[in-house]
């Protein structure tokens, strides 16, 4: 069975007190690669799914280099104007992604 195609994986989070999330932590897919994790703020993260990228929750499986364990994908909703990103189906007004360790 062939793996799903998918741009980037998020490993962890960070929420501010507002409950709008800082940065995400993510592996970003490099052609048939994966990069490092690396850090992402909310405003370049919220352009990449707004350009079509797909994200999905993940971590990576302990000394198996470009091989990871995924979950739930990640959507970018709008609601009441507001930009919200979320993970799973989730009924919410803030940033949730449910199933994602917190940094």
């Amino acid at each position: 069975m062939a793996q799903k195609k998918y741009d980037g994986i998020v490993q962890a989070v960070r929420y501010g007190e507002d409950g709008r999330i800082l940065w995400v932590r993510v592996f970003l897919r490099r052609g048939p690669t994966w990069s490092d994790h690396i850090l992402v703020d909310r405003e370049t993260f919220v352009k990449k799914l707004k350009d079509g990228k797909q994200f999905v929750v993940g971590k990576r499986v302990e000394m198996m280099g470009g091989t990871f364990e995924t979950s739930t994908p990640i959507k970018l909703l709008t609601q009441d104007g507001q930009e919200i990103i979320i993970a799973g189906i989730l009924n919410t007004e803030n940033d949730c992604l449910e199933g994602v360790p917190l940094v």
